[in-house]
């Protein structure tokens, strides 16, 4: 017998298998499990209070919605705008003003948004930053009851300086306002 032939005679049973059927040879070493279709008698008991509750709508409990009072004429405007955001569920927008006084280029700006972006995004904050100029950003926030996180990492970052959402002014305790720094800065300029 020659030799092609002889291997030909040996790789035979390794392509056909007993019922007929092709024989991969990636199949070679799995093997085959089958599962019956009758599994009445099967009990499963690993199911968890989270897996009962999938797909139920949820209802918000007591201490999630705390309405606001319903006078609010005894209250000072400030106290009335800390409790509408906290009340705010909706997207929110606003701005950054980055610290003045420090060139930045369109591009410095825009690592800063989307550094700040993707570290929020980790904290489960859904937010947008976007570059304006080179001492601007705007913000996307998507839901409103975020704002405490987000004014607090921003606040916390050394390149921010303050925030503005619609017309509340957000900046660290003792910094002066923004007027104040840009007349400063004027006036070394001329010097």
């Amino acid at each position: 017998m020659t030799r092609p032939n002889f291997f030909i005679i040996l790789l035979l049973p390794l392509v056909f298998s007993r019922n007929d059927h092709f024989f991969q040879l990636a199949d070679g070493g799995k093997r085959r499990i089958h599962i019956e279709d009758d599994l009445d008698d099967v009990i499963d008991d690993e199911e968890d209070e989270a897996w009962k509750q999938w797909g139920k709508k949820s209802t918000p409990s007591s201490d999630e919605f705390d309405p606001p009072p319903s006078d609010l004429s005894n209250m000072e405007m400030s106290q009335i705008q800390e409790l509408m955001r906290k009340q705010h569920f909706g997207p929110v927008f606003g701005f950054v003003k980055l610290q003045l006084g420090v060139r930045r280029t369109p591009d410095m700006v825009a690592e800063h948004a989307m550094k700040w972006t993707k570290v929020l995004r980790t904290a489960a904050i859904e937010v947008k930053f976007m570059g304006v100029d080179t001492s601007t950003i705007m913000f996307t926030l998507e839901k409103g009851e975020n704002m405490v996180e987000l004014t607090e990492f921003i606040l916390n970052e050394p390149e921010a300086y303050e925030i503005k959402i619609g017309d509340q002014v957000f900046r660290r305790p003792g910094d002066p306002p923004l007027e104040e720094v840009i007349e400063k800065l004027q006036c070394n300029d001329k010097t």
